[in-house]
């Protein structure tokens, strides 16, 4: 894609600043030169879906905002009055974080939200992620769990295209910063399809410990997560994501990265040895 890249002063709002794919946008945009405004619930600059009183100072003078969502069932009200407002107070480009799980096989969004997005009358952008790789070292559950040498998921023999959360944060800052990519909805995912127990393989490779992928049942998978402490209506929503992996439902490639940077996505082996390196999968 053919694109040019703008530089102002006026600065780029990222929601979620302090998230997987938050963070890694306001740190890239940083690099390249942008204005970077990170809203927060608890941060210098505080944004709160649910408090209107939040939105006008996080959207002062901003030209361009990384959007993600509250992920509650009626998130797509406020994300509609919040867009309405963004290009009320003039922000050209909004860019969304949704998911690929989230949409059924016939196309039809089940998110409300996407359309709140596309109906707000800025340039819009949606990212529609996969799977992502840093769950295994930043959420702090399946941390716990390689950090314990077993992986006990109810995703059955079936198959995801885990795509790393740095080729989503660098896709959002080339559709907040650069012409072509407003309408476009980006189905992101790495270069090939692994199950449960390769990635735990790839793992256990990388840091010479000892890590299995044991398949559970729904019902065992609930039992154990809250045993561990998840939160119960949390255990039954990875039940539904991991039904779907099992069924390899989303277990296809899609070529959002390659349409929107010009190159492969990045394959999870990398940020596998990457992330070894660091130490954060040794208890």
């Amino acid at each position: 894609m053919t694109s040019t890249a703008t530089t102002t002063v006026q600065p780029v709002l990222v929601l979620g600043a302090t998230g997987k794919t938050g963070r890694r946008v306001a740190a890239g945009l940083r690099e390249r030169g942008h204005t970077v405004r990170e809203a927060t619930r608890r941060g210098r600059t505080r944004f709160d879906w649910y408090d209107e009183n939040t939105w006008e100072p996080a959207l002062e003078g901003v030209r361009a905002a990384y959007l993600v969502d509250s992920q509650r069932a009626d998130a797509a009200t406020p994300l509609r009055a919040f867009g309405k407002l963004a290009v009320e107070r003039g922000v050209r480009r909004l860019v969304f974080l949704s998911a690929r799980d989230w949409v059924v096989p016939a196309g039809e969004e089940k998110l409300p939200g996407e359309r709140a997005v596309r109906e707000s009358g800025a340039e819009w952008t949606i990212l529609k992620p996969s799977w992502f790789a840093q769950n295994f070292s930043e959420d702090p559950f399946f941390l716990s769990q390689v950090l314990d040498g077993e992986l006990a998921w109810s995703t059955g023999q079936g198959v995801e295209p885990y795509v790393d959360a740095r080729d989503i944060a660098e896709v959002a800052i080339a559709a907040l910063t650069e012409d072509g990519h407003a309408g476009q909805a980006y189905e992101l995912t790495g270069p090939r399809t692994l199950g449960t127990g390769e990635v735990a393989a790839l793992i256990a490779r990388a840091t010479g410990r000892d890590l299995r992928y044991r398949p559970l049942t729904p019902e065992e998978f609930r039992r154990h997560a809250t045993g561990r402490g998840l939160d119960g209506e949390y255990a039954d929503l990875l039940n539904e994501l991991f039904g779907w992996i099992a069924e390899s439902r989303f277990g296809t490639l899609a070529d959002g990265v390659q349409r929107a940077l010009g190159r492969a996505p990045r394959d999870i082996t990398d940020y596998v040895r990457e992330t070894a390196g660091t130490g954060v999968w040794h208890p």
